[in-house]
């Protein structure tokens, strides 16, 4: 059977991801996308003629976003017109579901050279957002779809309000997810003091040729536990606000089908995942490509697996997908030397370490969105990318990155070090 190789992996610093605030701020997503796929064709040679195609995440595909952007970027970013492109969504698990399909097709034996990863500007998706507020486009229903025979099936939530859902089912108290949060952004800020990031990180140029941002904008490495202690919580306001005009409050769509819930406000901005900019690339290839082209593969693809959870709590399918996988691939827990679950909110990371018995020491061992930012349809390819480097820092031998999507879905892969 064919083996699916990582050669590289490479992403942009994450910026701020706020309209006017953050350093990419009024750039085009097709530019920032383009950064990263110029810099695996730089640093690898990429005969461009020969990549079979280009598969990229992006979840809000609107306004600048829309328009097909792998293969827009591919173009922007000098590939042969030849190349082909597709863009695809997954919600957050968009990045990672795009490698997971490049990865297929070079397994099927169809395709030999394949790119994957996705960009998302929150700086553009928050402003396009505030534009459809501004013309009163009111959408509810199916996450914003205006399918209101779905929403009675399956009521759907704010994703905030669904985190302390989750808390109050899983008895996990606000001093538990602060002392996460505290320790995500501790992690990051010593990654970065490290380097551990800079084998990895590419900066972003302008046309002009002046440096936009070649470090992480987001992290709080300041971040304490009395810092935290003073927060307000995000989403208790949000909680008991009408999901559409005149109908039930978001607190009301979970309550619909779990009625005795008592759902206490407890996420705030500090264990809640970082609204930024951003883009992440890699690299595929098959054996028999990559051994006549003298490539180095960096990690091979072990397994891969979706799962769907219940739509209402939304958050809550990464349990159920990493025991898929270990499944598919014959192993145990014990087998992962290192754990990435986005941190999407940080009852995701902290339900999944006591579902699964993770040893804290071996998950998200570099921080997470918490400190670093979530770049929605980025975020899966960046967390790949973080685990080859670290695998590799380490001399470990085997990965498992999963995350939670929107819908209630949790795409995962588990990757091995060459």
């Amino acid at each position: 059977m064919p083996e699916a190789y990582i050669i590289d992996a490479v992403r942009t610093p994450r910026a701020i991801g706020k309209p006017g605030k953050g350093a990419y701020s009024g750039m085009h997503p097709q530019h920032l996308a383009a950064t990263v796929l110029k810099a695996l064709k730089d640093r690898n040679d990429i005969d461009t003629k020969d990549v079979d195609d280009v598969i990229w995440g992006t979840s809000a595909q609107f306004g600048l976003q829309g328009g097909d952007m792998g293969r827009m970027a591919a173009l922007d970013a000098g590939y042969d017109p030849m190349v082909s492109g597709v863009t695809l969504d997954r919600f957050c698990g968009s990045g990672l579901t795009a490698t997971n399909f490049a990865a297929g097709q070079i397994l099927s034996g169809m395709e030999d050279v394949v790119v994957s990863g996705g960009t998302e500007m929150m700086s553009h998706v928050t402003s396009y957002g505030m534009e459809l507020r501004a013309a009163k486009l009111n959408t509810p229903g199916g996450l914003g779809t205006g399918n209101m025979r779905l929403a009675e099936k399956y009521p759907q939530s704010n994703q905030g309000v669904c985190a302390d859902a989750i808390a109050a089912i899983a008895g996990i108290t606000r001093a538990d997810l602060d002392a996460f949060g505290v320790e995500s952004q501790r992690r990051a800020a010593l990654a970065m003091a490290e380097g551990r990031f800079d084998k990895s990180l590419v900066p972003v140029i302008a046309d002009d040729g002046t440096v936009i941002l070649d470090k992480e904008q987001y992290p709080r490495p300041g971040t304490t536990i009395e810092t935290l202690a003073e927060m307000k919580p995000a989403f208790e306001a949000i909680a008991d606000m009408p999901s559409m005009p005149g109908g039930p409050t978001f607190r009301q769509l979970v309550n619909k089908v779990y009625p005795d819930l008592d759902i206490q406000p407890l996420h705030h901005v500090g264990t809640s995942s970082g609204v930024v900019d951003g883009a992440a690339a890699l690299l595929l290839a098959s054996k028999d490509y990559a051994d006549k082209h003298g490539w180095k593969p960096r990690a091979k693809i072990v397994a891969m697996a979706n799962m769907g959870g219940d739509p209402t709590l939304m958050l809550d399918a990464p349990v159920p997908a990493a025991k898929k996988i270990l499944a598919k691939a014959g192993l145990t827990p014990d087998d992962i030397d290192l754990w990435e679950v986005n941190e999407a909110f940080a009852v995701v990371v902290e339900k999944f370490i006591r579902e699964l018995g993770i040893d804290r020491e071996k998950i998200n061992v570099n921080g997470g969105a918490i400190a670093l930012g979530h770049p929605i349809g980025a975020t899966g390819a960046v967390l790949i990318g973080t685990v080859v480097d670290e695998l590799e820092r380490q001399g470990l031998k085997r990965g498992l990155i999963t995350m939670c999507a929107a819908g209630g879905m949790a795409p995962a892969i588990i990757i091995e070090r060459v």
